[in-house]
This record gives structure tokens, C-alpha cells and sequence, in this order.
């Protein structure tokens, strides 16, 4: 039902501890829109109804965000300019491919087209 808010659709995870993770982080980032939208102004679609601020959804939140970051310090310098780093050499294959877990599909599938054909009454 909420996959979409946690982020679930987005992201490759491999593991079931990257997931716990990953979950983690996205309620961590959807407590933070909920403590911004006193500051977030209300930015509504033509169809929306007025909220009063101290009600903003978190979606009404981050909408509003790119105007409240605007009036915000940025901590942070200007980066640094820099040239990439060197990568795997051309031509050489990757020695740690990454894990592949089994989805757990018991079907058994005919491999060629006259097994199936045959398969049919």
C-alpha cells in the first residue's frame, strides 16, 4: 500500500538489511518534511483546497521546499573542481559481480516451443 512513500519502487536492493536501510532513511526524511512545513509554503495544485500551514501534507512540504531552500545558509563550499578517478582498466573483467538471489518461482517451464505444444491437450 505504501511502498511508493517508502520508496520501495525505486532502488535495486540486494539484501533485506539494505532494505531495513534503506527504510529507515526515507521515515527519517519523511519526519523532516513533516518538522519543515511550518517554514514550506503552501504550493497546491489547482484542485487542492487551502491548508493551514500546520497541516501540510509532507507531499505539500517537499513541493514547497525549493522555495524555503533559497532563503536558507548554504553550509557548504562550492566544489572542488576535479578529474575522475582512474575505474576498472579497459578490458578487464569485474572480479566481484554482484550477489543474485532466487526469487523463489517454483513453476516449471517448458524450454523449447514443441514441449509446450506437446504439454497442451
Amino acid at each position: 500500500m505504501i511502498k511508493q512513500t517508502l520508496g520501495w519502487t525505486r532502488p535495486k536492493l540486494r539484501t533485506p538489511a539494505a532494505a531495513d536501510r534503506w527504510t529507515w532513511l526515507i521515515i527519517a526524511a519523511h519526519i523532516q518534511l513533516r518538522l519543515a512545513r511550518l517554514l514550506a509554503e503552501d504550493l497546491r495544485r489547482p484542485w487542492e483546497r487551502r491548508a493551514e500551514p500546520s497541516r501540510l501534507t509532507p507531499a505539500r512540504v517537499r513541493r514547497g521546499f525549493r522555495n524555503l531552500r533559497l532563503h536558507m545558509p548554504c553550509p557548504a563550499r562550492a566544489p572542488k573542481p576535479n578529474r575522475p578517478g582512474p575505474g576498472r582498466p579497459l578490458g578487464s573483467k569485474n572480479r566481484h559481480p554482484a550477489t543474485r538471489y532466487d526469487v523463489g518461482k517454483t513453476v516449471k517451464r517448458p524450454e523449447t516451443i514443441t514441449e509446450r505444444n506437446q504439454a497442451r491437450p
